[in-house]
This record gives structure tokens, C-alpha cells and sequence, in this order.
């Protein structure tokens, strides 16, 4: 096993909530132990909400539209379903020094330079996480958002990236708490590109970011 690489799983159609959970969950004792390769797992899910250990309850607009489930990571509620590329990134951080914050700017970067590939400029902002877009008017939009755990230096969850989902199904949330800003998707910049051209450009810019093969 090469530790110096990261694994690429890509998994067709929709992957349930509560099975990418177990499969992180045993993916992270695998990698600290030894017995598995670090890991990028690029999945699609059903429509659903996710908490994060910040969520607050009156974050949740809607809670009988779609399942809701607790996330175990940073952050507040956020929106996962089909036309949304997750990426759920597990790696050993001990290996990258150990800085969380670090590795959670490095998650952004990546989104960064992906969309970079497709002619969109993301941006970070200091007063709130993920990557952000300007749209038409001076309105700005979240393209991408961000959400890490980490367990005993094993990281997970991870990214995801709007390709082309149903942006009303935000509205059943406050998205990542952020109410005064908007959600985006490439399809809504005006980006005609599939998934799978999503999962290209994230394996073509993962190394620059973090510095490992992606195989």
C-alpha cells in the first residue's frame, strides 16, 4: 500500500446518507490503522438536510420535506441531493501536520481550482466558510460548502460542489446558517458540464492542492 496516495471511489447513482456514514466511519479506523489507503469518495445523494454539531433549530425551515440526519461534522444544516457532487475526503492529518484549519482552506482551494477549469472564479470570504461566487448584480451566491471531522487525525465528510441540483430545495433550510446570501450551481452560472466532468477536474487538481497522487 502506497501512503504517500490517495484512493479515488466513485460510486453511481444515488448513495443513501446513512451508508456513506458507516463507510467513513470504517474507512477512518482502516486508515489509522493502517489497513486502507486514504480515500476520496465522490458520491451523489437522495435529497436530504444534514446538521452539523452547530445547527441551531430555527435553521430548519422545513423539517417534514426531506429526512434530516445529525452529520457528526463542523458546521450548521446544509442540503445534500442528486446534481451535487460530494466529495468526502478521508486522510491521515498527522501526516499534514495536523492543522485543521489549514486542511479545511485546502478543501476551499481545491473547490477553487476545479471550478477554475469550467471558467468560474470561487472565492473565499473571511466572515463565512465554503467557496462563493458573484452573480449578476453584485449578488453573490455559495457554490460549494464545506464540512470536516476529524477523528484521532483521521479526517471526514468533506466537500460538495452544486453542479446542477434543484436549488429550491435550499429553501427548506438556512443554509450553512447564512440567510442574507444565495446558493449557485454551475448550471445556473451558465456551465453546461455533467458529473462526471465535475469528477475529472476534482482529480485533475487534488495533487496541486494537497500534494498526493490521486490513483
Amino acid at each position: 500500500m502506497n501512503h504517500n496516495s490517495v484512493e479515488l471511489r466513485v460510486s453511481d447513482g444515488l448513495t443513501p446518507y446513512p451508508e456513506a456514514v458507516a463507510f467513513m466511519e470504517r474507512r477512518a479506523g482502516d486508515i489509522r490503522s493502517g489497513r486502507a489507503p486514504q480515500t476520496v469518495w465522490l458520491v451523489e445523494h437522495p435529497p436530504l438536510y444534514t446538521a452539523g454539531t452547530s445547527a441551531g433549530p430555527g435553521e430548519l425551515l422545513e423539517p417534514e420535506r426531506f429526512p434530516v440526519f445529525k452529520a457528526g461534522r463542523g458546521g450548521r444544516y446544509t442540503y445534500h441531493g442528486p446534481g451535487q457532487r460530494v466529495a468526502y475526503v478521508m486522510i491521515d492529518l498527522k501526516r499534514r501536520g495536523g492543522d485543521v484549519r489549514a486542511f479545511v482552506r485546502s478543501l476551499e482551494e481545491w473547490a477553487i481550482l476545479t471550478l477554475a477549469l469550467f471558467g468560474v472564479r470561487g472565492e473565499r470570504r473571511d466572515d463565512r466558510i465554503g467557496v462563493w461566487v458573484e452573480k449578476e448584480k453584485g449578488a453573490e451566491g455559495k457554490i460549494a460548502a464545506v464540512g470536516v471531522r476529524v477523528r484521532r487525525w483521521v479526517t471526514f465528510h468533506g466537500l460538495a460542489v452544486n453542479v446542477d441540483p434543484d436549488l429550491s430545495h435550499f429553501s427548506g433550510i438556512v443554509p450553512c446558517g447564512i440567510s442574507e446570501y444565495g446558493v449557485t450551481s454551475l448550471r445556473q452560472l451558465g456551465v453546461d458540464c455533467s458529473l462526471a466532468d465535475v469528477d475529472d477536474a476534482l482529480a485533475a487538481t487534488f495533487a496541486e492542492v494537497f500534494g498526493m497522487p490521486i490513483v
